[in-house]
């Protein structure tokens, strides 16, 4: 008989994967249902984010990712289940995850730096001094020189950059990303999802990650939780083995392909 050297692991089963083992879970869904106008649309989901670990849902449209995401950042409250961040109840209370739509939200009439500092503003942070914590990370995440720019002047990325910046400052470590990268070209997506990588490295992010690409799952994650059923139900979790910092042909090599067809498989 073959071996099976699948590498999904079930819900029974424990992922292998070295930085789940060492981090502390920051980020727990537990027991999510919800259901809109008599219609189920999570049933009983769970899932954990690590210190430091990329995680993303993958599934078909219309399946509950963003109704999941909506209920995590505490602007929905589910029917069943609880939300915990450090251990501490925060169902139904925003303010405590940042959460980045698809499209950037720069507003047009405020420069880079005040876009980004727009979080530390809204807390009560005086301007000169939210301003001053802002540009503390523009070289970090490569947008020194664009301060006093407007969204209009910059690139699609830059944007993107500049956003998710944003959305650093407004939680630190722990962000929801929904489709970010979606509405950029190949190529730039490419640059992005290299450039993400290394942000995530250098101030230990802790990121959950919406997204309809494979590829772009495999490339990032350290888990993929796949949201399958309607309702949504999370019943398997692919471990990806492939260490960080990720070599540039992964995504050419057997081990990326076999990833993406054990998903297929599963979707």
């Amino acid at each position: 008989m073959k071996k099976n050297n699948s590498k999904i692991n079930n819900k029974e089963t424990k992922p292998a994967n070295l930085k789940t083992a060492s981090g502390r879970v920051r980020l727990e869904a537990a027991g999510i249902s919800k259901a809109f106008a008599g219609t189920p649309v999570l049933n009983n989901v769970s899932l954990k984010l690590h210190q430091g670990e990329l995680v993303s849902l993958l599934g078909v449209s219309g399946g509950g990712k963003t109704t999941l995401f909506n209920i995590i950042s505490g602007l929905l409250v589910p029917d069943q289940g609880q939300v915990l961040l450090d251990g501490k109840d925060i169902t139904g209370k925003p303010g405590y995850i940042s959460y980045m739509l698809q499209k950037d939200l720069l507003l047009p009439y405020r420069t880079i730096r005040d876009n980004v500092a727009l979080p530390l503003l809204v807390k009560g942070v005086n301007k000169k001094e939210a301003r001053a914590k802002a540009v503390e990370l523009f070289d970090v995440f490569g947008l020194s020189g664009t301060e006093l720019k407007y969204p209009a002047q910059l690139s699609g990325g830059m944007r993107q950059r500049a956003a998710l910046l944003r959305t650093y400052i407004f939680s630190n470590d722990i962000t929801l990303l929904d489709e970010p990268f979606s509405a950029l070209d190949t190529l730039t997506k490419a640059t992005m999802h290299e450039w993400y990588l290394d942000v995530i490295e250098k101030l230990n992010m802790t990121t959950l990650f919406i997204t309809h690409d494979i590829d772009e799952a495999i490339l990032l994650s350290d888990r993929i939780c796949l949201l399958t059923g309607k309702p949504g139900r999370i019943d398997t979790e692919i471990t990806i083995s492939e260490p960080h910092p990720r070599r540039k042909d992964f995504n050419l090599t057997d081990k990326f392909l076999e990833y993406k067809r054990q998903i297929i498989e599963k979707l």
